[in-house]
């Protein structure tokens, strides 16, 4: 047997480097190679399956020669064993590096920055939110492989106390986030397959948003946002909503960009949208003179920004409960009295009152819910919806739905 051990370590100390590189011996494979920038090297050579291989340890004194032959000693172990060292190495890293990325926190910030490239700001931002307030308390020390399904009912059953609709939220977003982990090599499954949703979530109260359509009620609303003297974005924003039945995300995130005053369209891009699928067109609806004459009356506040109505720091969109807070302000928070409506309402005002109003049949089913931006639920049905450009069509719509509102302002 070949003779091991062969070094003292003050051969090494004393080693200087030469014009090329020479190696000093210790037997068994280990060597350590003088560098002529005075760098030492320990290498060890062996063979496995019939291949020469080589594999570094570091350099000296960092790893001295006690600690390079220890390492020595446990590669050959595992050569013994049929085991090869460089490889079982690289896996032991790799292992180590999911261990460490696999943390949830870590894996839930990877999935997040992914899901900021193909959803809206505002939907983002809110996504964040729950996370950040419902779901990283629970885990934010635990590594994603070790989460069990009772962990997971019990992040949705505690939230579900407060928000059903959220702890639904809560349910589908983790689900996608395990998909990403199996996909990543951060756990094995995706353990809320183990889960029926159903199971866990107390069925839903069906609750429709409030609407005024007494015509009464929805004058003297109409007025007391026209008269509303609290901040000029808000009143604008609730004035327009009026007019044009957005939902409160869009409302409040409309920039001058959707606007052309020439063509008298607003045009919303397919993502900023409910419905994102991009087979659909963009959302165009045409602007009734008094839509206009509102977006007129807020430019001089805003159009040196990107947003039409903006918040306190002006700079940012107004808040979504921001015409809420408004509306509650002027008096319709009463629901018992059919007095109540919120900035989402508008739209059930707006397609009740049209389908009362519509006596003549002027204007088809198609027309009102491309108003609303309704859509087929099934995508497989709206892959083959005629691609109609209704733009033309919503005008005398629109029109008649401005005219109407503008009935009921008093001189």
């Amino acid at each position: 047997m070949a003779s091991i051990n062969i070094l003292k370590d003050i051969q090494i100390k004393q080693a200087k480097p030469k014009e090329k590189e020479y190696f000093l011996n210790d037997g068994a494979g280990l060597r350590i190679a003088i560098k002529p920038n005075s760098n030492k090297i320990w290498e060890f050579r062996y063979t496995y399956n019939g291949s020469r291989r080589k594999t570094t340890f570091k350099s000296y004194p960092i790893v001295t020669l006690e600690n390079a032959r220890i390492k020595r000693d446990e590669f050959l172990n595992l050569i013994a064993k049929g085991i090869d060292p460089i490889t079982k190495t690289k896996e032991d890293k790799q292992e180590q590096n999911i261990d460490v990325n696999g943390m949830f926190l870590t894996v839930a910030s990877e999935w997040l920055s992914r899901e900021k490239e193909r959803i809206a700001p505002s939907t983002f931002k809110d996504k964040i939110k729950v996370f950040e307030k419902d779901i990283y308390p629970f885990f934010k020390n635990t590594h994603i492989k070790d989460i069990k399904p009772k962990d997971i009912i019990k992040v949705i059953d505690t939230k579900q106390l407060q928000a059903r609709e959220v702890a639904s939220k809560i349910f589908n977003y983790l689900d996608n986030l395990f998909r990403y982990s199996v996909m990543q090599g951060y756990c094995e499954r995706n353990i809320i397959q183990d889960i029926r949703k159903r199971d866990i979530l107390k069925p839903e109260k069906v609750r429709h948003y409030p609407k005024i359509t007494d015509e009464k009620i929805l004058k003297e609303l109409i007025n007391a946002i026209y008269r509303y003297n609290g901040s000029h974005s808000t009143r604008n924003a609730l004035k327009l909503v009026l007019h044009i039945p957005l939902r409160a995300d869009n409302l409040c995130n409309l920039k001058w960009d959707y606007i052309n005053f020439e063509a008298k369209s607003l045009t919303i891009p397919r993502l900023e949208m409910k419905v994102k699928d991009l087979n659909l067109e963009d959302f165009k609806m045409p602007l009734s003179d008094e839509v206009i004459n509102i977006l007129k009356d807020q430019k001089p506040f805003t159009e040196h920004q990107e947003y039409i109505f903006l918040g306190r720091d002006n700079r940012s969109p107004i808040n979504k409960e921001s015409p809420n807070k408004a509306l509650k302000l002027l008096g319709f928070d009463d629901e018992a009295n059919n007095r109540k409506i919120t900035s989402h309402g508008f739209r059930g005002t707006f397609r009740s009152l049209i389908d009362t109003l519509d006596t003549d049949n002027r204007f088809s089913f198609e027309v009102k819910e491309k108003a609303l931006d309704h859509h087929e639920i099934s995508d497989t049905v709206r892959a083959y919806t005629h691609k109609a450009d209704y733009f033309e069509r919503l005008k005398p719509l629109m029109n008649f739905w401005s005219d109407y509102i503008k009935g009921f302002i008093y001189e």
